[in-house]
């Protein structure tokens, strides 16, 4: 991907951080942080939130009017932490005025306009981007390493399991408020994506809270691999952990576990086959493998830090950055076959494959 117009060399670049609530004040606080980038003004509806968020004594300017950011020369990017439904008609005013973009999660509030958001970003030749910031960990930047380099062989399955004593959202269920972290981790590590052929999703509400407080998701992968993703909202154990396993090892990511983060395994099961008799009938001969653990040594990052700093050199390359638009869409539209998989009582929903189809 080509971006014409893109600021070159070291120089800062110019952001403005949209939106001064929950996440807002993280992203400031990247972006102050990085040599790669200039915070030129954070704008929101609440200038008393904005002021709060930036300081007294801070340089950096308030705004109350997107139009006036974004009329901005000194504004090269600009950062979207406000609500999902508003993430689409900000993202594209943003990039009819030739800014280039990051969204936090999700990518829009329905997959039509998150392809929407793409193919502007396509038409404007500029940098559009998801902050999946799992996917900036320290721990997910080496589980992409190993599955790329064929550490573990052929991926045979994965399990990932979310799951807390946490609030009850009132927007979203558990899916929507939990799942996007397992599935944007599952489409920056595996090669290709997370493109499931479909999904099929059960869940139950124990308490009446009127959404779905307990849900289970399987995905169907190319190749004949299984994805399964656990997420509750009631369990009293915070459990966050994901088993991939391979043809050659197993890999453990326990993110509860700073000392030993990723586990790889060189364990697991062998299956051969061999002729029994003159019809040429197979028997599956198995053998268990038992071999070593090895844990990596990881140097500890704050995952936003990397996030922005990728932004900025994707602008700089004029590339697509790790975690482009299209792994917001694909994501996205995951979550909306889980929606209709839940209405049919489980069932298979097909995935549309919508960054496949804008792409």
């Amino acid at each position: 991907m080509q971006h014409a117009g893109s600021p070159q060399g070291n120089a800062p670049l110019g952001v403005a951080v949209i939106g001064a609530g929950y996440w807002g004040p993280n992203l400031v606080r990247n972006f102050r942080g990085s040599a790669n980038w200039d915070l030129v003004g954070v704008c929101d509806l609440d200038p008393g939130r904005a002021r709060k968020v930036i300081g007294n004594r801070s340089t950096v300017e308030v705004f109350t009017d997107l139009a006036q950011v974004l009329d901005r020369d000194d504004v090269d990017a600009v950062a979207i932490a406000t609500p999902a439904a508003t993430h689409a008609p900000i993202a594209l005013a943003a990039l009819a005025a030739g800014k280039h973009v990051v969204v936090e999660k999700p990518l829009a509030d329905t997959p039509e306009a998150a392809a929407a958001m793409v193919r502007a970003a396509e038409q404007a030749d500029r940098v559009l981007m998801i902050d999946h910031t799992y996917c900036y960990t320290p721990a997910v930047q080496h589980i992409r390493k190993v599955i790329a380099e064929g550490v573990l062989g052929d991926i045979l399955y994965i399990d990932s399991v979310r799951i807390n004593l946490g609030l009850i959202q009132p927007d979203v269920d558990v899916f929507w408020d939990l799942a996007p972290h397992d599935l944007s981790i599952l489409d920056f590590v595996l090669p290709g994506g997370l493109r499931p052929t479909s999904v099929s999703a059960t869940g139950s509400d124990p308490l009446g809270a009127g959404k779905t407080c307990v849900g289970y998701l399987s995905m169907p992968l190319p190749g004949g691999a299984m994805a399964h993703v656990n997420v509750n909202w009631l369990s009293p154990t915070k459990i966050r952990q994901m088993v991939i396993g391979g043809s050659r090892r197993t890999l453990v990511w326990d993110d509860l576990n700073p000392q030993q983060r990723v586990s790889i395994f060189d364990r697991g099961v062998d299956l051969t086959t061999q002729a029994k008799d003159s019809q040429q009938r197979e028997a599956a001969t198995v053998s268990y493998r038992l071999g070593d653990i090895t844990v990596p040594a990881l140097k500890e990052r704050e995952a936003l830090s990397t996030m922005v700093d990728e932004f900025a050199s994707a602008i700089r390359e004029r590339r697509s950055p790790l975690t482009d638009g299209a792994a917001g869409l694909r994501v996205l539209d995951i979550l909306d076959r889980i929606g209709v998989s839940l209405a049919m009582g489980g069932g298979p929903a097909q995935v549309r494959q919508l960054a496949a189809a804008v792409g």
